[in-house]
């Protein structure tokens, strides 16, 4: 007699067990969620927005090298100056997709331009923040050959001299532009302002002869190899490589700067993403290739989490509000 089943498939699920039925249901619901938690998947982008070869892209090439080892694919350093650091983070919240592929170096000046010009995007809703990085260390250099050994013999020239000392920075409404005009105010005198792209090209300008002096960041390895003079920084402390260079503040000018670098993508990041990107940057903190990029110079290591930096970004931007309204500046739209 033929025993053949004629419905193999149907008897199998009458007398399979329970559990290995819903074992199997279990594994074909969650695949598609497991698919999509595998991120990066691909090579993730990072907006450094200043030019190649600068103090900021130095280091964050460092970083990026040692975080691509942790997420297991490359990031992309994609180099976009302009509008004192802003126009990379802009550009990218205003047409990246929000999946993590692509990411920006976030400054200070995010949140403070605009309050002095028109922009194109919202410094605390278009962005999903991220972490904050480190923290630039601002200072009043001149080039090696400089006549100025002090801060006193710029402000001495500038008082004679009324708009002839020329002031280089990156870009307009940037940290070095408002120390600038906070100096001359309390100085009482007229500089000529000139802003640039990028850190690196205002030292080639500095040390070229172009322009008397600098107000920035960036300026450590220059310093370093004895190319350029530092005069004063513009910290509450003096800086314990440079114990011989005075704050601004010793020299009567209330002036310290706090400066955080960040990082950010575009709004709508999904947590999990987020928290992918945070944990690998973070664990990459410690990187003796980003931590000797650190100390040329002379930043510091400061580290905010998710929560911490998007609180600061609210913080910067209702200070730098109230601290443009009090100076009064405001650049052509």
């Amino acid at each position: 007699m033929n025993h053949t089943l004629r419905h193999p498939r149907r008897q199998f699920l009458k007398l399979a067990p329970a559990s290995l039925l819903l074992g199997g249901a279990a594994a074909t619901l969650h695949a598609p969620a497991a698919r999509a938690q595998a991120f990066p998947a691909k090579p993730v982008t990072l907006i450094v927005p200043y030019p190649a070869g600068g103090a900021t892209d130095v280091q964050m090439r460092s970083l990026a090298l040692a975080t691509s080892k942790r997420l297991g694919q490359p990031i992309v350093i994609v180099n976009q100056p302009g509008v004192g650091g802003t126009l990379g983070p802009a550009t990218m919240a205003r047409t990246a997709a929000p999946d993590g592929y692509t990411i920006s170096v976030i400054n200070a000046a995010l949140f403070r331009l605009p309050h002095i010009q028109r922009v194109s995007y919202n410094a605390l809703t278009d962005f999903t923040f991220i972490m904050g990085l480190n923290s630039y260390v601002y200072g009043v250099s001149v080039a090696a050959d400089s006549r100025w050994k002090r801060v006193q013999d710029l402000i001495a020239y500038a008082r004679a001299n009324p708009g002839k000392l020329s002031i280089a920075s990156v870009g307009n409404g940037t940290s070095g532009h408002i120390a600038t005009e906070r100096l001359a105010r309390m100085a009482g005198i007229k500089v000529n302002f000139v802003p640039f792209k990028g850190g690196a090209d205002a030292l080639v300008a500095l040390i070229g002869g172009h322009v008397d002096a600098m107000i920035e960041a960036g300026w450590g390895a220059m310093a370093e190899s004895g190319k350029v003079r530092l005069l004063a920084v513009a910290l509450n402390e003096r800086l314990k490589r440079w114990p011989q260079v005075p704050t601004l503040k010793e020299l009567g000018y209330d002036i310290a700067i706090q400066s955080e670098v960040g990082l950010a993508g575009p709004k709508g990041m999904p947590p999990a993403v987020v928290q992918a990107l945070h944990d690998a940057f973070k664990a990459s903190l410690s990187d003796p290739g980003y931590q000797q990029a650190l100390q040329a110079e002379s930043m510091p290591n400061v580290y905010l989490s998710t929560a911490e930096y998007r609180q600061y970004a609210q913080t910067q931007f209702a200070s730098d509000k109230r601290f443009v309204e009090k100076l009064g500046i405001r650049l052509a739209d």
